[in-house]
């Protein structure tokens, strides 16, 4: 990898981190309300519903899921496999009595693979 390429890749990932913390200082998930928090890596998004308060991720879906792969087919990333985590977080989340969520879209920009998942979680019902 060129140099270039390399500190393009560190600048991006700082950005993102710099972003990600400046809404986390505005945002919290609380028992009542837990936080809705999306990662993507290159291959794969794992979407967790986390309370804040307790420090404990109460229910959790990515595209590692056994369950997710085989709504899929195949893996990849994928609008359909956002897609299919945002609606089995969601699926999770209200059976163990979670009705509403904040996001946080982790510094992401909220398009593509983030507004999918955010798009299925809200079909399924859970509400942000």
């Amino acid at each position: 990898m060129s140099d270039y390429i390399g500190k393009r890749l560190q600048r991006k990932r700082f950005q993102r981190r710099r972003a990600h913390l400046r809404v986390r200082s505005r945002l919290a998930g609380t028992a009542e309300r837990p936080r809705l928090a999306v990662f993507k890596s290159l291959r794969h998004i794992y979407a967790q519903v986390i309370d804040d308060g307790s420090g404990r991720t109460l229910v959790q879906a990515s595209t590692l899921d056994g369950e997710v792969r085989a709504r899929l087919g195949r893996p990849g990333p994928t609008l359909e496999a956002a897609k299919a985590v945002g609606a089995t977080v969601a699926e999770r989340a209200k059976a163990t009595g979670i009705e509403a969520v904040v996001f946080d879209r982790g510094g992401y920009i909220y398009h593509g693979r983030v507004k999918a998942l955010a798009d299925a979680a809200r079909e399924q019902g859970l509400r942000f």
